[in-house]
C-alpha cells in the first residue's frame, strides 16, 4: 500500500504515524500542499492525506482508495472531483487542546494579565492595590458560560471550565443538548441565544460556520452580553460580525475578547492581516493565529487514528470518520 502526505502539520508526528501504519506501508512526504508536486506523486497511491483535493489530483490518481484529511474540516476536498469508489474521512483529537486554550485565555482576559505585564514592563504596578481606579478582577468561579456550540469542543471546555467553578448554558441549532445530564444550567436551541446572552459573562463560540450561523453574533448579541462580558471565538471568524465586534471592543461595549479564527487568512509565507479592521489597535483583546488547536498532542493523536484508518482499510474493515463517499 502507497500512501502520499501532504499536510505539513503531521511532519512532525511522522515517526508516531508511520509505527502505526501496516508493515510493508511505503510513505511519500510532502513538507507542503503543492498541487503540482502532489500530482506526479499520486498516480500509483492507495491513499492520499491532505487538506485539498482537486479535479486534477482526481483526474490523476487512478488507485486512489481513500483521502484522509488530518483534522475536522473538509470544505478544501472537492467532493465531485473524487474517483468513483473513493471515501473521505475526517479526524478530530483537537477538542482537549483548544478547552486549554479557551480557560487559558479566559483567566487573562478576567485578570487583565497581559495588561498588568504591559503596565509593569514600564514600571507601572497596575492593581487595586496601588490605585482606587482599578477594579478587583473577578475569577471563573461563579461565572456564567454560554457555550454557542457544544460538540466536541463546547463539552470539552465545559468539562474543564465546571472545575473552576463556573456555571454554563448550552446552545445548539437543534437544542437537543440535555441540560441534567450535563450538569448545565440549562441548554436551548438558537432562539433562546439572546436569554442565555443576557444571564451570561462569557461566550464561549464553536459552532460550525453555515448560510444560518454567518453573523449570528452581532451588535445586538454584543449587547446583551454587555459592558463586563467577555467572548472567545474559536469556531469561525464570520459566526461573530467583524465591524459588530470591533465596534464593541473598542467602545467598551464588551469588555474584552480572545479571538483564535479570523477573517482574512496569509498566503503561505504566514504574512497579512488578520481582518479589514484594526483589532491590533486594541488593549481589549488576545489576537491568536488559528493555533488553539495546533499542539503535539492534537496531532499525535491524528496521526494515529489516520493510521489506525489505513489498517482497517488494508483490512476491508469499516472505516471510522467517514464524511464522503462517491
Amino acid at each position: 500500500m502507497r500512501i502520499v502526505i501532504a499536510d505539513p502539520n503531521l511532519m512532525p508526528q511522522r515517526a508516531t504515524f508511520e509505527a502505526a501504519l501496516p508493515q510493508g506501508t511505503v510513505t511519500s512526504w510532502h513538507d507542503s500542499w503543492n498541487e503540482h508536486a502532489v500530482l506526479t506523486d499520486l498516480k500509483d497511491a492507495d491513499v492520499y492525506v491532505g487538506p485539498k483535493f482537486t479535479e486534477a489530483m482526481g483526474a490523476e490518481a487512478r488507485n486512489l482508495r481513500l483521502v484522509h484529511v488530518a483534522g475536522a474540516g473538509y470544505d478544501g476536498i472537492d467532493a465531485d472531483a473524487l474517483p468513483a469508489g473513493v471515501v473521505c474521512a475526517n479526524t478530530f483529537h483537537h477538542e482537549g487542546s483548544i478547552a486549554e486554550h479557551i480557560a487559558a485565555v479566559l483567566v487573562a482576559l478576567r485578570r487583565n494579565l497581559l495588561g498588568q505585564d504591559a503596565a509593569l514592563r514600564s514600571g507601572l504596578w497596575a492593581s487595586s492595590v496601588y490605585s482606587p481606579d482599578i477594579r478587583q478582577p473577578e475569577t471563573l468561579r461563579g461565572a456564567v458560560v454560554t457555550f454557542l456550540g457544544f460538540g466536541h469542543i463546547g463539552s470539552a471546555a465545559w468539562n474543564l471550565l465546571r472545575a473552576f467553578g463556573a456555571e454554563g448554558i448550552a446552545i445548539t441549532r437543534s437544542g437537543s443538548v440535555n441540560a441534567q445530564e450535563d450538569s448545565l444550567r440549562w441548554a436551548g436551541n438558537t432562539d433562546r441565544l439572546n436569554e442565555a446572552l443576557s444571564e451570561s459573562d462569557i461566550l464561549v463560540v464553536s459552532i460550525p460556520l453555515t448560510a444560518e450561523t454567518t453573523s449570528l453574533i452581532g451588535a445586538a448579541e454584543l449587547d446583551e452580553l454587555g459592558p463586563d462580558g467577555q467572548l472567545v471565538n474559536v469556531a469561525r471568524g464570520p459566526v461573530v460580525d467583524e465591524t459588530a465586534l470591533y465596534d464593541a471592543l473598542k467602545d467598551r461595549r464588551i469588555a474584552g475578547a480572545a479571538v483564535d479564527v479570523w477573517y482574512q487568512y496569509p498566503d503561505t509565507d504566514g504574512r497579512g492581516e488578520p481582518s479589514a479592521m484594526p483589532f491590533s489597535r486594541l488593549d481589549n483583546i488576545i489576537m491568536t493565529p488559528h493555533a488553539s488547536g495546533v499542539t503535539a498532542e492534537t496531532f499525535r493523536g491524528r496521526a494515529r487514528e489516520i493510521a489506525d484508518n489505513i489498517t482497517r482499510l488494508s483490512l476491508n474493515q469499516p472505516l471510522k470518520n467517514v464524511v464522503i463517499s462517491r
